[in-house]
């Protein structure tokens, strides 16, 4: 199977049913057809988020704040998944980022957040 668009669909469906692991799989493949598909790989970065995959999250995370370093979404991800890794520091310009980006209360309020744990 090398349909990006069917892997892509594939792994949606497994992550918004509550199996990203599986998912995980389908888009992992995806992202190796198409290694700078933005949004194959948000679906793969969230995919590993949500199976507590960390490490892979944070590496497809860095490959897509690479790729557009104004993402706001890439970089609250980014910033989340180094904060459940304990890495608060690291976190926090991420988060910064992503509430400058975005301008949005709720990000700034995880930037408030991420001091408190620091």
């Amino acid at each position: 199977m090398t349909d990006v668009m069917e892997l892509l669909r594939l792994g949606r469906d497994h992550r918004e049913s509550g199996d990203p692991s599986t998912a995980a799989r389908y888009l992992a493949e995806a992202a190796k057809a198409e290694p700078t598909d933005r949004g194959v790989l948000t679906e793969l970065a969230l995919a590993h988020f949500q199976s507590a995959a960390l490490g892979p999250a944070e590496r497809v995370l860095r490959t897509l704040v690479d790729l557009d370093p104004s993402d706001g979404y890439v970089r609250l991800l980014l910033g989340r998944t180094l904060a459940r890794q304990s890495r608060h520091a690291d976190a926090l310009p991420q988060l910064k980022m992503a509430a400058a980006i975005t301008g949005d209360p709720d990000v700034a309020a995880e930037v408030t957040r991420t001091l408190a744990r620091m």
